[in-house]
This record gives structure tokens, C-alpha cells and sequence, in this order.
């Protein structure tokens, strides 16, 4: 009876993990996430918010969710090839490095992660103008290897990290609305 229950308990895994790999491998081989909002200040004024890394802590919500970590910047204050490295046991380690940074428009940055997984993700921050202020879009799009796509069976990469990307643009709106 015994060896009944334990062929039948691992048929169930197999089938388990044959189910995941089969779901995760129709996952996209790439990712995006993206949400954008409207800001009551011209992008002159929203622009160093993102340009220098030293002023994230007014509105990334990145930037509290481990009082402990460490960070570390290198390179230029702001602007093209500015670096921003943190580590922390609540938020792994990483860094960031802008590689494009267009006055009151564009910012690009390599997003790299080493723990708790390695990731190596683009990130574009753009500010249209509008009357009566701006319009700034936040977007991070990537690789997904099957290592991701077998988590994206469980979870929705778009509203974990969309969720952050809104509590961002909300704090961001608030900080460059003063």
C-alpha cells in the first residue's frame, strides 16, 4: 500500500512539473512593463528627478522597502554614465547606469541585477510635454529565460512591478507638483 501511495505521489509531481515547464515555455520570451501619468509641471522640472540618481529617494518606491541597504554612486553626479549600485538582503543587489540622457525628454538605464537572480533589463523614462504640464512614461522590458517564464506561471510580472512603477509616478507627480 505504502509503495502504491508513494508511486501515485510522484506521478503527481512529475505531472506537476512537466505542467509548469509545458505552461512556462508558451510564455513570451521577453517581457515589458509600462505605465505612464500626467504631471502638473513642465518636464524641466521633472527631468533632475530622474536624471540623478541622488534625487530617487523623493519618489522611487524602490528606495524604502529595505531601510538597511547600502548604495553606492560612481561617475558623473547626473546625466550619461551616472551609477547607482545597491545591496541589500530585502532588495539583492544590483546597479543601474544611465546610457542615454536627453535634457527634459529621455533618460535610458541598463538595470542589472546579480541576486537574488541575475537580470539584465532596459529602462526608459520619457517626459512629452502637454499644456499645462507633462506626461512621463516609465517603462523596464527585458529577457525572460525559462527560469522567469516558469515564475510568470505563478506570478503577473505586469502588476507586481506595474504596482511599484504606479506608486512611483504617483510619488514622482507629487514631488515635481510642489
Amino acid at each position: 500500500m505504502f509503495k502504491t501511495i508513494a508511486i501515485i505521489a510522484a506521478l503527481v509531481i512529475v505531472l506537476f512539473v512537466v505542467t509548469v515547464l509545458v505552461l512556462a515555455a508558451g510564455k513570451p520570451d521577453t517581457f515589458r512593463v509600462q505605465r505612464q501619468t500626467t504631471v502638473q509641471a513642465p518636464p524641466e522640472k521633472i527631468f533632475p528627478l530622474i536624471n540623478d540618481y541622488k534625487n530617487w529617494g523623493a519618489w522611487s518606491p524602490y528606495e524604502n522597502k529595505d531601510p538597511a541597504m547600502k548604495r553606492s554612486f560612481s561617475g558623473p553626479a547626473a546625466g550619461k554614465g551616472a551609477a547607482y549600485a545597491w545591496e541589500g538582503k530585502q532588495v539583492g543587489t544590483g546597479d543601474m547606469l544611465i546610457t542615454e540622457s536627453v535634457p527634459s525628454s529621455v533618460v535610458r538605464i541598463d538595470l542589472n541585477f546579480s541576486r537574488p537572480f541575475e537580470a539584465h533589463n532596459k529602462v526608459v523614462f520619457s517626459i512629452q510635454p502637454q499644456a499645462g504640464g507633462s506626461v512621463v512614461s516609465w517603462e523596464m522590458a527585458g529577457p525572460a529565460p525559462l527560469i522567469s517564464r516558469v515564475m510568470h506561471v505563478f506570478f503577473n510580472i505586469d502588476k507586481m512591478v506595474g504596482k511599484d512603477f504606479e506608486d512611483g509616478l504617483a510619488a514622482m507627480k507629487a514631488a515635481a507638483e510642489k
